[in-house]
């Protein structure tokens, strides 16, 4: 068939309520056809089938609609049940105009459920199950299982557990013990407190100390309530709290003025191991036959050559093998064995085979004076993963056709991919493809040994497995510090207490080494390691778990996973390693440390973390599934565990997926993971379905109307969600991608508006990564006892290129402040004279705050159209397309030419308008520096959940040395005071150059006045 469109697909392109002649095929056998909108639901459709109906032969033997349910060929030759009657017609987009009538078969219920989750997470739950894959289909059931489980255990939640399921607190960080609240000071504020009752219209102040709990709130209401009214008398049990226009609800232990508010079926059983050898008896070289590949493109001329190295997360854990040359074609055929410089015993369990496909020019052709040039890859065409164990820890075996990915990396050094997904290109009938096999080494499975084997005595010992050489060698037996004396004989070891006898040699010595050690461990910086401190280390690897256990990704760093004694002792050492704060343990979910038995320590780690904590880590969590080796893996039970137990964090999980089930290398297991949710919380399920709206923007020149949003109010499948949205309120925002402005009726507060802005065509997960270090920021600054004022407004990806953003209400950018006034460019925003003293005051601290986080978050594109101000004087910045120092350049120039935004403009409002406030200046420098040393000191925070985000494939943000600039700004590695003087270099920089800001403005705003 030549290309071209066929079936309906030109007419579901197009705009408007055309209508569209349909045919429908009853099971009477009766055949209809009329005229139907093409914004009519599944369910409208039926009411006019059967009303037609009506006036036929055998009219009276269908029965009832709800017994019937259309089908129809999809726009993927497929057959689809429309379960979801209130999907529109155009919506479907079925390949033909025909729908076929068909009886009910099997449940109702679960069909409606399955139907409603595909249409949700994007993908057919069919799609899992054509796969006929085992590890797909038993992480389903246990999945399943597990979340049907939980949302039982949830039906049977007492009120307040469901609370805080339902309507989790959201709570202002502490810098106080919470045991301190129940000392109320003389000298502490008073809360006012606006009081009004459900189904009542009057309303009245009370006054309550800060530190009061809800239920003293609530006993002062009804108190007054009794008094005021005349009412009965009634319990504070019967009642909560409800934050006046939003759904937040105020409950619990905690001081009330923590509390923000803001007004506004079980799987089989694996089979058993039975006749397996022993994984580590077995000292032969590992080797895998390379068959051959399929659909190869390259050019006539050149070679075909195959890399392949074995991985443990970065670690190469022997040399890289490559195949012979072949002649390019199509099929290109090798039959070759590659042999490994490593025996199958010393193979650490998530070992991982990356190969690389690319193609070189034949050497007779090369000309003379390339000699270097062999060394390098002419033409990288692919890569692809796969693990050398199964999901059930056995070595595999047979053949396998690996689908690979396209690659385009710079030279050979960069063709491997570890950091790349085990998952196959689902693209089969495209993409180039490898066919290995894996040798039956034994005639009977081989398996990984289970924990406790790797823990028996005879193959863990932490004391000497061997004799040393060296006269005197540090070590640790017993959590004693000994020295092994010169006159070793052979076999035997000579051993005095250094705590009781040593000489001052020894001591000096000793003391050395120690100092030597804590250097290491102190450096936040370190990243590589010699080969002396790597030995040092491993030595002293008892002394890091007792001392420094924070350092344990140091330690795994260093370990010789290639070597199984080595992997024994460390699996060993990490059974008794202290539990590490959640921050700290973050850095282990990196691909550097794909063991189980780390990850597994790793996320009883981070169970620690409380709600708004958790949520705080989410999207960092969320990225680094893609280092997961296998379905069933802690880190997705663990999320989905939290998930089903807090809605805000489930809710969040959802889109956090959704928003990437476009991502071919993780569609299927994110798929999976959202699946596992919606069967564990079917009432978010019609939630979600009622606000997932389509993309409402047009291509080409088409412009959309407020009438194009009325229509699709009018529509029946868009009524509840689109009941409270304000169409004459809502535009399109002049910008690259007209943003869609929208403004919804607040349901609760009579006259207030939300607003959201609909972006598609800007990925906005960047600008989530930005607003969320904002939002840490805040949060450590507040525990530290200062408050900047911080605005990280609300920023959501919702799918490929698309996503929601919150609007600011009362704020202008100071572009439109400059064009609109005369009066300075900042105090114009609020140039209100009861107000100004408080509005320059906000403007000082929100000023510092973010002086410091774009330093810090190398903030580029600083212009006056992305830094906005409210009414209340607090300053904010938007649009975070480039960080990290990525800079815009033009012509060859770095347009920004300043650590960050600090003008004379904002100087003036700081000092009140009067030039010699030095005061005032110096108490927003002494912001700014205090400010810099909190981070400072939480720096190895920064960059773990930066280096965790390298999975997202942000532009700015793919390897370690992106992450660069931000140690460079933190000052990893250096003293505080030696931080600080740095960055005092750097404001003063700011301050001195700030007339290249000035000529920056002015030529960007020219530039959009001069725009077509």
């Amino acid at each position: 068939m030549p290309p071209g469109k066929y079936g309906m697909q030109e007419e579901w392109e197009k705009e408007g309520d055309q209508g569209i002649m349909m045919d429908f095929l009853l099971p009477t056998g009766i055949f209809l056809k009329f005229l139907v909108s093409r914004n009519d639901t599944i369910k409208s459709i039926k009411k006019m089938v059967w009303k037609n109906a009506r006036s036929e032969a055998l009219f009276a033997a269908l029965g009832d609609p709800d017994a019937y349910v259309f089908t129809c060929i999809n726009q993927t030759a497929e057959r689809e049940e429309l379960e979801e009657e209130s999907r529109r017609i155009s919506d479907v987009r079925p390949f033909m105009c025909v729908l076929r009538l068909v009886a009910r078969e099997g449940d109702r219920v679960e069909k409606l459920t399955n139907t409603q989750i595909s249409l949700l997470i994007g993908k057919g739950l069919h799609e899992f199950e054509a796969q006929k894959n085992h590890e797909v289909n038993e992480f389903r059931t246990k999945m399943r299982m597990f979340c049907e489980e939980k949302a039982l255990d949830r039906q049977r939640l007492p009120w307040q557990q469901w609370m805080e399921y339902s309507f989790p607190c959201d709570l202002e960080p502490c810098c106080s013990p919470p045991e301190c609240g129940n000392a109320k000071s003389k000298n502490t504020k008073k809360l006012f407190i606006n009081v009004k009752f459900e189904a009542s219209d009057e309303s009245f102040m009370l006054q309550q100390d800060p530190q009061d709990l809800p239920v003293a709130l609530i006993r002062s209401a009804l108190k007054k309530k009794a008094t005021v009214f005349r009412s009965v008398r009634q319990e504070p049990e019967d009642y909560t709290l409800q934050v006046n226009g939003r759904w937040d609800f105020i409950y619990g232990s905690h001081p009330l003025c923590q509390y923000k508010s803001r007004s506004l079926s079980r799987p089989p059983p694996l089979p058993l191991k039975k006749n397996t050898s022993s994984l580590w008896s077995i000292n032969e070289p590992f080797y895998i036959q390379l068959l051959q590949g399929n659909r190869v493109n390259a050019d006539e001329g050149m070679k075909l050559v195959v890399q392949a190295g074995l991985f443990h997360g970065s670690e190469l854990l022997c040399k890289v093998v490559t195949s012979s040359e072949v002649t390019v074609c199509s099929e290109p055929l090798w039959d070759q064995k590659l042999e490994f410089d490593i025996n199958v015993a010393d193979l650490p369990r998530m070992s991982r085979l990356c190969f690389a496909l690319y193609a070189v020019i034949e050497k007779a052709k090369k000309p003379r004076g390339t000699k270097k040039k062999n060394k390098k890859a002419d033409c990288p065409i692919a890569w692809v993963n796969t693990m050398v164990f199964d999901y059930k820890d056995q070595l595999k075996t047979g053949e396998f056709l690996l689908s690979t990915w396209p690659s385009v990396p710079d030279d050979k050094s960069d063709l491997l991919n570890p950091m790349g997904t085990v998952e196959k290109n689902p693209n089969v009938d495209s993409a180039a493809g490898l066919l290995i096999r894996f040798p039956n080494i034994r005639q009977h499975p081989l398996y990984y040994p289970p924990l406790e084997k790797v823990l028996d005595p005879k193959h863990f010992c932490t004391g000497i497995t061997s004799s040393r050489k060296n006269d005197k060698t540090i070590l640790v037996f017993f959590n004693f510090l000994f020295i092994l004396m010169p006159g070793v004989t052979k076999g035997t070891f000579v051993w005095t207490n250094i705590m009781i006898t040593t000489k001052i040699a020894h001591k000096s010595l000793i003391s050395e080494v120690y100092m030597k050690l804590k250097e290491i461990m102190d450096n936040k910086n370190y990243t590589e390691f010699f080969e002396d401190e790597k030995e040092l280390l491993w030595k002293l690897r008892s002394v890091v778990r007792d001392h420094y256990p924070e350092s344990l990704s140091k330690l795994l760093l260093i370990t010789k996973w290639n070597k199984r004694e080595d992997v024994v002792q460390m699996v060993g050492l990490l059974r008794n390693w202290p539990e590490l704060p959640a921050i700290h343990a973050l850095e282990l979910l990196d691909y550097s440390f794909p063991d189980p038995a780390v990850r597994s320590f790793t996320i009883r780690c981070l169970r620690k973390l409380s709600d708004g904590e958790l949520l705080q880590y989410l999207i960092q969590l969320v990225q680094v599934l893609k280092y997961e080796s296998y379905l069933d893996c802690d880190l997705t039970t663990f999320l989905l565990e939290r998930a089903l137990s807090n809605r805000r964090i489930g809710h969040f999980l959802f889109w956090h997926l959704r928003s990437e089930i476009h991502v071919a290398s993780v569609s299927c297991v994110f798929g999976l993971i959202l699946e596992a949710y919606c069967r564990g919380n079917i009432h978010h399920i019609k939630l979600l379905t009622n606000r997932y709206l389509p993309t409402l923007s047009k291509s080409g020149s088409q412009k959309m109307t407020a009438e194009d949003l009325k229509l699709c109010i009018r529509q029946e499948s868009y009524v509840e969600a689109l009941s409270d949205l304000l169409a004459d309120k809502c535009r399109f925002m002049d910008s690259k991608m007209k943003p869609l402005w929208m403004m919804y009726r607040n349901p609760f507060v009579q006259g207030d508006m939300v607003g959201i802005i609909f972006k598609n065509g800007d990925d906005l997960r960047q600008d989530m990564l930005t607003l969320q270090m904002i939002q840490l920021m805040e949060n450590l600054w507040k525990k530290e006892g200062l408050d900047l004022r911080m605005i990280p407004y609300g920023c959501l990806s919702t799918g490929n290129k698309m996503g929601l953003i919150e609007v600011v209400k009362n704020s202008d950018t100071i572009a439109n402040i400059q064009r609109n006034s005369s009066n300075s460019a900042a105090t114009a925003a609020f140039n209100k004279d009861e107000k100004l003293e408080k509005a320059i005051e906000e403007f000082t601290l929100s000023c510092a705050g973010y002086c410091v986080a774009t330093y810090i978050l190398g903030i580029g594109d600083r212009h006056n159209d992305n830094i906005m101000i409210r009414e209340t004087g607090q300053l904010f910045h938007i649009d975070f397309g480039h960080f990290l120092g990525n800079f815009k350049r033009k012509l060859g120039i770095n347009r920004e030419r300043v650590p960050f935004i600090l003008t004379y403009d904002f100087v003036h409002v700081i000092q009140q308008g009067r030039t010699n406030n030095s005061e005032k200046f110096e108490r927003f420098r002494e912001y700014c520096e205090r400010a810099y040393k909190i981070l400072c000191r939480n720096g190895t925070l920064f960059v773990n959940l930066f280096a965790m985000m390298k999975a997202a494939g942000l532009p700015e943000l793919t390897s370690f040395k992106d992450i660069q600039y931000l140690k460079d700004s933190l000052a990893l590695g250096k003293s505080e005071d030696e931080a600080l003087k740095n960055f005092k270099v750097k404001f003063n920089e700011a301050l001195r150059e700030s007339w290249k800001t000035k000529v920056n403005w002015m030529m960007h705003s020219l530039a959009k006045d001069n725009r077509p």
